[in-house]
């Protein structure tokens, strides 16, 4: 046979396998949920949720054992602010532990007795802050505004001491330096548009690696002897097994991570300062990384149930490792080492960098090169294990 007509046979099995791929996604039902529906809906759910960005009027209770007027001012303050309602007032800590036990209040400011009496001495007086640390936002807004209200009811103090005749020195009393405050890339201060966006490139790799290995499970649980190579003569090649494959999953997340990387944002507003060529040279790599990721994670759970179980189970670490909601420099090197065989933790740097800083593809070269170091790597993984599989189907058929 000549090279031209192996080159043609070559081509064909992969199509073969290509298809026969593209049946078992749309067939099992697994598979059809992780590569298809979970990519469509999750991010929506998701953003959902946190598209309100910020929260307000959190319920807080109140301890005031000082019942001055310098403690009722600070009451007064913080309920008129728009992060914070007073809903009760306690006559101890035990009642008001009990209110958020039982969700009344999701904070509380203990106002201690001498609270008045160290401010009129001029020395420092303490309120305590208590939150329900269950969700970061409400901790947020109930520390924050009891913080701002201290700074403000400090600057009154202040003003009113240094016996100041106009204005323009009462401020230069308070704020000798002004200080204007500008938050970099998340100008809304929420965590919608700092995190999700994370989120949305870490479920492309999560649900890629799930949605093989579950294909991967069925092809062990349908053969006899429990290969994930089928006896067909189109299962020939060690390439052609992962170039088949891997083309599969490349036509389906060529849709699935152009929308949650344009459209799921575009949705929900948030920032998208990429233009598409910068998106396309990330996502190519970071899809056939993600590809090869989960071929070669498949052939080492042998069962279906153990994929979901491994993938779900590291889900929340890789968010953690990629140092969007931990910062990079404080994880521990053995730790970042362990998140360089991931390629969530270069696809997402390299996307917020792009896409919500404004970023040119040289400033994110290190990571697509990192990206593509992967795919590389990944690949031979996935033939070395599948060549084995392929061995283990030849020798089953032959007995």
């Amino acid at each position: 046979m000549s090279i031209f007509h192996r080159i043609i046979q070559a081509i064909n099995d992969a199509a073969f396998i290509w298809r026969q791929e593209l049946k078992q996604v749309l067939r099992d039902e697994g598979v059809l949920m992780f590569c298809i529906i979970v990519p469509l809906v999750y991010p929506l759910l998701y953003s959902w949720v946190y598209n309100n960005e910020t929260v307000h009027d959190v319920p807080v209770v109140v301890v005031d054992l000082s019942h001055t007027h310098q403690s009722r001012q600070f009451i007064r303050m913080c309920d008129a602010s728009p992060d914070v309602h007073i809903v009760s007032y306690a006559v101890d800590m035990d009642e008001a532990k009990s209110l958020v036990s039982r969700q009344v209040a999701k904070g509380i400011y203990y106002i201690p007795e001498d609270f008045a009496t160290k401010l009129n001495r001029m020395e420092q007086a303490t309120i305590s802050v208590y939150c329900d640390m269950a969700l970061m936002l409400t901790y947020k807004a109930v520390y924050q505004t009891a913080m701002a209200v201290s700074t403000k009811m400090g600057a009154m103090m202040q003003v009113a001491l240094a016996g100041n005749y106009t204005t323009r020195e009462d401020v230069i009393t308070v704020s000798p330096l002004e200080v204007e405050e500008v938050a970099v890339f998340n100008p809304q201060g929420g965590y919608g548009t700092s995190v999700l966006p994370a989120v949305l490139m870490l479920i492309i790799q999560q649900t890629l690696a799930l949605g093989i290995g579950l294909a991967a499970g069925t092809a062990r649980d349908t053969n006899p002897y429990g290969d994930l190579v089928p006896a067909h003569p189109a299962y020939s090649g060690i390439y052609r097994i992962v170039g088949g494959k891997a083309l599969c999953y490349l036509m389906v997340y060529a849709v699935m991570g152009a929308y949650l990387v344009t459209v799921v944002p575009r949705m929900f507003h948030f920032i998208q300062l990429a233009p598409w060529q910068h998106l396309l040279a990330l996502m190519m790599p970071y899809l056939l990384a993600c590809i090869f990721f989960g071929m070669t994670v498949s052939c080492l759970v042998r069962y279906r149930e153990n994929v979901i179980l491994l993938m779900v189970f590291i889900s929340l670490p890789l968010l953690f490792m990629t140092g969007v909601s931990w910062p990079q420099s404080n994880i521990p090197g053995v730790w970042q080492g362990v998140s360089w065989l991931f390629p969530s933790t270069f696809g997402v740097r390299a996307y917020l960098r792009l896409n919500t800083m404004g970023a040119s593809v040289g400033d994110v070269a290190t990571e697509l090169r990192c990206l593509w170091i992967q795919s590389a790597a990944y690949f031979g993984t996935a033939c070395l294990v599948y060549g084995h599989q392929l061995r283990e189907s030849r020798r089953h058929a032959a007995l």
